[in-house]
């Protein structure tokens, strides 16, 4: 193993965990240089009790920023390892295979997506520890009570992450938590939960201070959200991703989760305008998706050279008199007329387009039995949203990527260069079964609708999961985690937190000029990793 001294600290670089990005020409900080990124052949195949290695190109490496054994600074209120819930293995990290409880283990915590910031005078548990400017933070996805934590990139091991709340502003418990960003119009780290009508918004401050804690925002609803993004004037877009009823006669998802945007009469978030997106045909009718899921709509949407008017419907106008008042925001949009689709899960704004091209993908049912995977959705795909700036009332919705057995349960959503997006499968363990492959992590060049992506990344799977795969399998007693690995998290920034650093507005310039790029690898050993240049293949370093 190679190692690398970044600010200071030594860290290991995995060998062989790497990706051909390359800069195509000069490897100078141009808004238009382009990835030319190496395919690795097919995903890793499935077998019980095998192990896998990550396989990517050898012209970057990835550096271990975090991983689930790895203690927490301040533990607390069970959590005492950044990716489980223990405190000093209590109960065991992995089953002992002994005794009365010789299968129970941990409940893994799940670290989701990934928030990069640059940001002075952060301080930790140790009031005499300096730890450094750049973080990323992220909300866990499972566990016994959701969290917020922070990787400090700059620390040392023994401050590497902090647990920077566990509870809300009125003493409960956080949920699970699923997407996150950055609110630079306010300050705060906002963060998601995937909880139906007991989910939402949930924004914080991104210091640790005595009693920390992430409050609810009323005003955005409660839903099954995930993807959250910022928009330069100060709205929010949201994706839901609730899975609706599946049928067992076709093993299809009914579609039933919406696209929101909330417009802002606050700069913290306490009152505005809380909208859903609808598509119309091309009569001016709005689309009926949900209960029609092998109708015409669902299947329009899903086809290629199709273009369809959109306009955003209000689901509810929060204001001074009502902004304490709860609501659960699915069946006003229902209600409403938005246009449900088949499990979204993330979106991000396209650079260079004023936030005026939103992509965001589609999971799909996830089920290679499913009859509706060719024609209606089921193998899910990536959308692109075209409007004339984020608070545009009418725009348009067409199909970049249709879904196939191969390249399906798309997630997170990442641009890495002004036209080329990263995109990231979470299959699950029966979808991995069916086609004997695991996750893997795309490349698609958005100038090419249609057109088969690079498989930048092939996934594996670590002994923890594979572990937890066997024992989900037979169902064993004192099991509480999930199977095989999934990758999320893919994340580029440059970690500015004005305005003018919003994911969108500035052209990524991959591993120039400050920008870096993270994803994670849950469940198993849940570990976040950082792509960096292969110090001694990449003809591309720093």
């Amino acid at each position: 193993m190679n190692r690398i001294r970044r600010r200071g600290v030594a860290t290991t670089v995995t060998g062989g965990f790497a990706v051909a990005l390359l800069l195509a020409g000069s490897v100078q900080a141009d808004a238009t240089a382009q990835l030319a990124l190496t395919g690795v052949g097919g995903a890793n195949p499935v077998a019980p009790g095998l192990t896998s290695a990550n396989r990517l190109s050898p012209q970057l490496a990835a550096i271990i920023r975090a991983q689930g054994s790895l203690p927490v600074e301040n533990p607390q209120d069970g959590i005492g390892y950044y990716g489980y819930d223990s405190i000093a293995n209590t109960p065991p990290l992995l089953p002992t295979l002994t005794g009365v409880d010789a299968l129970t283990e941990a409940k893994k915590t799940e670290p989701d997506k990934n928030t990069y910031l640059v940001l002075p005078g952060q301080r930790g548990a140790d009031a005499t520890y300096d730890y450094g400017t750049h973080f990323l933070f992220q909300g866990h996805e499972s566990g016994i009570l959701g969290y917020v934590s922070r990787i400090n990139l700059d620390a040392d091991p023994a401050h590497r992450v902090t647990v920077l709340a566990t509870h809300d502003t009125a003493g409960q418990p956080l949920p699970a938590f699923d997407g996150s960003t950055w609110n630079p119009f306010a300050g705060k780290l906002l963060l998601t939960s995937e909880n139906g009508c007991s989910g939402g918004v949930w924004q914080g401050d991104p210091r640790l201070t005595p009693g920390s804690t992430f409050g609810n925002i009323p005003a955005l609803g409660q839903g099954g959200y995930e993807g959250i993004q910022a928009a330069s004037d100060g709205s929010i877009y949201i994706v839901e991703d609730v899975g609706g009823a599946t049928d067992p006669a076709t093993n299809a998802k009914a579609p039933n989760s919406y696209i929101y945007r909330f417009v802002p009469t606050s700069r913290d978030l306490s009152t505005g305008t809380l909208q859903a997106l609808q598509v119309l045909r091309a009569d001016g009718r709005p689309m009926e998706t949900g209960d029609n899921t092998f109708g015409p709509d669902i299947a329009a949407l899903h086809t290629y050279g199709q273009s369809f008017h959109t306009t955003w419907v209000t689901v509810r106008a929060t204001t001074a008199a009502n902004r304490a008042e709860t609501f659960c925001s699915g069946p006003l949009a229902r209600a409403a007329g938005a246009t449900e689709f088949k499990r979204p899960e993330n979106g991000v704004f396209r650079p260079g387009s004023n936030f005026g091209d939103f992509y965001f993908t589609e999971t799909g049912d996830t089920n290679l039995d499913s009859t509706a995977n060719q024609r209606f959705g089921g193998f899910g795909g990536v959308f692109r949203l075209s409007q004339s700036g984020p608070g545009a009332s009418t725009g348009t919705l067409s199909l970049f990527y249709r879904g196939d057995a191969e390249h399906t349960a798309f997630d997170n959503i990442q641009f890495a260069t002004d036209s080329q997006l990263l995109v990231v499968e979470d299959a699950g363990d029966t979808l991995h079964a069916q086609r004997n492959a695991l996750d893997s992590g795309y490349l698609f060049d958005t100038t090419k609708t249609g057109q088969q992506p690079v498989r930048f990344l092939a996934e594996g799977r670590d002994p923890s999961a594979t572990i937890d795969s066997s024992l989900a399998a037979i169902d064993a007693p004192g099991f509480a985690n999930d199977g095989d690995n999934e990758l999320t998290g893919i994340h580029v920034s440059d970690g500015d937190p004005s305005p003018g650093g919003l994911l969108g507005a500035k052209t990524p310039t991959p591993f120039l000029a400050g920008w870096r790029t993270f994803f994670t690898q849950q469940h198993g050993d849940n570990v976040t990793y950082e792509i960096v240049p292969n110090p001694t293949t990449s003809p591309y370093r720093k």
